[in-house]
């Protein structure tokens, strides 16, 4: 954690930046990947082996990506190092550190970050990742995380959004939709999902799920240059948790599942042979489900239950910057 302004005794005071900066360095303490940890202008990271490196950022801003009258600060911690991991695992990369950057809200600076922190090294360690500094400051403004994470490409190299092929089965891992109601905050990387998908051998392209099911599968067919088709009775719908009220909304189950953003799962174009083995004898607990198939062309199309053939836009969320 990179400081502001030199450290002048006559200024510190028990409760400031740099008095949150030495508890986070004490909390973080050591680990195998920290040449030079929290403490100094940079971390040095001790990579595993010479090689090209993954490097994922993302940024989490109150009231749009988390609600703190909602959510634990805790909860909020682990989920901004959880979406920059779900990047990692779509390119089924291995994470080895991250760097966090607070931009505090002034008044409950301290405990807030302590307990952001505390949420996020919770899931850094289950992982063996290596948090490795980062930066805080105080604002008067809502609460922003942004994370950093490094990381390394699998031995078979990074699977890109490219390399779809005519005839991939499109799979996706877990359930999907109704993701607000409590999925995006406690959700689970699929990094151990990603290295069965690429250990098939057949794996062509693979993205993880975090703007809809649509938009995503989009993103994956433009730059594979390919078209799909999927099948609506196959997309695996996560139920609405029982306390939400849905009388009042206008979208069905399976529009939830198709348009919701933050789901974190993955969606992959698989071979078809090593589809069908890993759908025979799946290498991980995690659901996986069989939706659809690449085509030729450029569209996406959607085959409905009562066999109505439909378009299927890019439906899910976009930030609007303007």
């Amino acid at each position: 954690m990179s400081d502001d302004q030199p450290y002048n005794p006559a200024t510190f005071r028990p409760g400031g930046e740099f008095d949150l900066i030495d508890w986070i360095r004490q909390r973080s303490g050591s680990h195998h990947r920290l040449e030079v940890g929290i403490g100094d202008d940079a971390a040095e990271i001790a990579w595993p082996e010479p090689q090209n490196q993954l490097v994922a950022v993302d940024m989490l801003v109150e009231g749009v990506h988390f609600d703190l009258e909602q959510a634990t600060p805790e909860q909020v911690g682990r989920k901004a190092l959880a979406v920059n991991l779900s990047d990692i695992a779509a390119m089924a990369g291995r994470p080895v550190a991250a760097v966090v950057s607070f931009a505090l809200p002034r008044g409950r600076a301290t405990e807030l970050g302590k307990r952001i922190y505390e949420g996020l090294a919770r899931l850094a360690d289950s992982l063996d990742v290596a948090l490795a500094g980062g930066d805080t400051t105080v604002t008067d403004g809502p609460l922003v995380i942004s994370v950093t994470v490094i990381g390394t490409p699998s031995t078979g190299g990074s699977v890109l959004r490219n390399g779809a092929q005519p005839g991939d089965r499109l799979l996706v891992t877990g359930c999907l939709g109704f993701s607000r109601e409590g999925h995006h905050l406690d959700f689970t990387p699929r990094l151990s999902e990603a290295a069965a998908l690429q250990n098939s051998g057949g794996l062509h392209a693979m993205i993880d799920i975090s703007d809809g099911l649509a938009a995503d599968l989009h993103h994956v067919l433009r730059a594979s240059g390919v078209g799909a088709k999927l099948w609506a009775d196959r997309i695996p719908v996560r139920d609405p948790a029982p306390s939400t009220g849905t009388s009042d909304d206008p979208r069905t189950p399976l529009e939830h599942a198709i348009s919701d953003g933050e789901d974190f799962e993955l969606l992959a174009a698989v071979a078809p042979d090593a589809a069908a083995t890993l759908l025979a004898k799946p290498h991980c607990e995690t659901r996986l489900s069989d939706i659809g198939v690449v085509v030729q062309g450029h569209s996406a199309e959607l085959l409905m239950p009562d066999g109505q053939l439909v378009v299927l836009p890019p439906l899910g969320y976009e930030h609007q910057l303007d």
